[in-house]
């Protein structure tokens, strides 16, 4: 079975931890352990978000003197692809030997007319009190919105059109290799309508939605959505908060799930079950092998119609 799996950024990084690069190396050791027992039985790629790393990535490149602009969010996110993809590759070429890891940088194609860039909702970087999110937010031109813990930076996410790479990952799929892209949704380009010339932009594409997209067009089985929580709630936070065993895309779209969490991944899921036919799931890390045997997670199945 083909596999693709979508890392959540707090999987990498947890909410309230140093970014450490020990740190981070510690949890994708974690990371490359839960995704081993798949990859030994499936074809896997697997994509991963960025968002605490590209935050942090941002606020070095403000603070540098000896820049007289700080990096765009494009490049940033190339950066971001290649410290994660190096750390995920290293772990799972120790816990895989034999096998071919192959990580590559890709880079998504959006819109530059897309909506999303006059609404930002993407969270990146480190949850700040209140206070201390506008303050920041006075002296470097943020959005700023309200995560589950707290305050954080917000940029656009304008929805992926095509992964650029898509062919090579496919040939890379064909010569047995395990292969990391999309990271962090991919590099956000436009291209242009006469040449094909390619512009980065500033903002970060929606890791889970560039999976989906990634699921389709590699005609993958599966999309695994792996998270910091064990499976969908409803009424998620609150006292009356019930675990989603099963759902369709239906079920999701009616769901109300807020957009800088669950909203993209149960959007993703459904759009890839809707698109293909086949399965999603969305779960916690360390079940990623239950979630898949239909042990543990969220199921997202097509609707059942009657005739």
């Amino acid at each position: 079975m083909r596999i693709v799996v979508a890392l959540g950024g707090n999987a990498l990084l947890h909410r309230g931890e140093r970014p450490d690069a020990a740190v981070q190396q510690a949890n994708i050791d974690r990371v490359a352990m839960a995704l081993a027992a798949l990859a030994k039985e499936h074809e896997l790629v697997v994509t991963h978000g960025n968002g605490p790393q590209i935050g942090l990535l941002a606020m070095e490149s403000e603070a540098d003197p000896a820049l007289s602009a700080p990096y765009p969010l494009d490049l940033l996110g190339a950066q971001t692809q290649g410290m994660i993809g190096s750390l995920l590759a290293r772990a799972l070429h120790d816990t895989l030997p034999g096998h071919r890891i192959a990580a590559l940088v890709t880079h998504t194609v959006v819109r530059a007319d897309d909506p999303a860039f006059t609404r930002p909702v993407k969270f990146v970087g480190q949850v700040y009190s209140r206070t201390v999110a506008e303050e920041l937010a006075r002296k470097r031109g943020w959005r700023i919105a309200r995560d589950t813990t707290g305050w954080r930076r917000v940029v656009p996410s304008p929805a992926p059109e095509r992964v650029l790479e898509t062919d090579t990952v496919h040939d890379l799929l064909g010569l047995g290799a395990l292969v990391i892209c999309g990271g962090g949704g991919g590099v956000p380009v436009t291209a242009d309508a006469d040449c094909g010339a390619l512009t980065g932009v500033e903002a970060v594409v929606d890791k889970d939605l560039t999976a989906a997209l990634l699921a389709e067009d590699l005609k993958a089985d599966f999309l695994l959505i792996l998270t910091d929580v064990p499976c969908v709630y409803e009424r998620y936070g609150t006292p009356d908060q019930r675990p989603v065993p099963d759902a369709t895309p239906a079920d999701l779209r009616h769901g109300g799930f807020p957009d800088g969490s669950m909203g993209p991944k149960a959007e993703a899921a459904a759009r890839f079950v809707e698109r293909t036919g086949g399965l999603a799931a969305i779960g916690a890390l360390d079940a990623a092998y239950e979630i898949v045997h239909g042990r543990a997670g969220t199921l997202v199945r097509p609707d059942l119609t009657v005739g």
